[in-house]
């Protein structure tokens, strides 16, 4: 996590700043991380009382509190593929994929401990074992795992040159006009809401997404959408969509809870992967179905667009 500091935060104490600027992290954790040389500034240990400057480059590595060990659970995974390298996993909606602020069960990760124990790999950590990426909590659709860490080096490769093909389908609220829209636009932390991301300038990554409109639904002004990742930066698409004023149907985070579809989370499906297989060097591509709650809704969205124009 890097940030850049302008005049406007000239002269205050690192430790301060660092604390306006995480609010979910207490300052005394912030002083450790400065103690334990996890924060540095222009690439050099500073004190917690050290006065920023103008253009002072901050980078931070926050370490999470592993838990002693993960609890294995007899939690069902629907696994679509797997061999001696990697496994596909198509998680339900409503599943965490790891362990994370003293939640340590019930996730992803707590069900492969229970089938896969020891034949994960270790470079992420007890609390994240083959963990190569992840998508959020109420996101649904298809994950790659490893299973060594030959296999997690050159999957982790391939995504930090954003070489593996990611699609998703999303339900979007009002009707986009284009049939297909290229977004780039950078995505940091929001300033205003430090829990939030946002398109902005400052202590930003570039971000690219593609849009591809699959059906617009004009009796409930909403479309349906293909969203293709040329990047993987936290809560793209949903930062993406609402920026540009589509926000993703159920996403009360970056848009406002819709009354008409009885949905918890954001209906947004990790639909197909692609990538070289660590291994035999080939292209392999895997592709899952929506799951029924979202063809439901399509189905009840096709029926009152048939009833409009008739």
């Amino acid at each position: 996590m890097n940030y850049i500091i302008d005049k406007s935060d000239v002269s205050k104490r690192l430790d301060v700043y660092l604390s306006e600027q995480l609010k979910d992290i207490t300052r005394s954790y912030i002083k450790t991380l400065i103690d334990d040389t996890k924060v540095l500034v222009n690439g050099k240990t500073v004190k917690s009382g050290y006065k920023l400057k103008n253009g002072d480059s901050i980078d931070i590595e926050i370490v999470e509190k592993e838990a002693d060990n993960i609890v294995a659970e007899d939690i069902p995974l629907n696994i679509i593929y797997e061999d001696e390298d990697i496994i596909i996993v198509n998680k339900e909606k409503g599943m965490v994929v790891h362990p994370a602020n003293g939640n340590y069960t019930g996730t992803m990760v707590n069900s492969l401990m229970n089938s896969h124990k020891d034949k994960l790999s270790s470079i992420n950590g007890i609390i994240r074992p083959g963990i190569v990426h992840r998508i959020d909590k109420y996101t649904s659709g298809i994950l790659v795992v490893a299973k060594n860490d030959n296999a997690h080096k050159k999957l982790s490769d391939q995504f930090k040159v954003h070489s593996i093909k990611r699609k998703y389908i999303a339900l979007v609220k009002g009707i986009i006009k284009e049939d297909y829209i290229t977004i780039d636009e950078p995505i940091g932390r929001s300033i205003r809401d430090r829990k939030k991301m946002a398109v902005t300038e400052k202590n930003s990554r570039n971000a690219i997404t593609h849009i591809s409109v699959l059906r617009r639904f004009y009796s409930s002004n909403v479309t349906l959408v293909e969203a293709e990742l040329e990047t993987g930066r936290t809560h793209q698409i949903r930062v993406h969509m609402a920026y540009k004023h589509h926000p993703l149907i159920g996403d009360e985070v970056y848009g406002k809870k819709d009354p008409k579809f009885k949905v918890e989370g954001q209906m947004l499906h990790a639909k197909y992967l692609g990538f070289i297989h660590p291994t035999t060097n080939e292209f392999v591509e895997f592709d899952s179905d929506l799951p029924t709650y979202f063809e439901t809704i399509l189905q009840t969205l096709e029926n009152k667009e048939k009833a409009a124009n008739n």
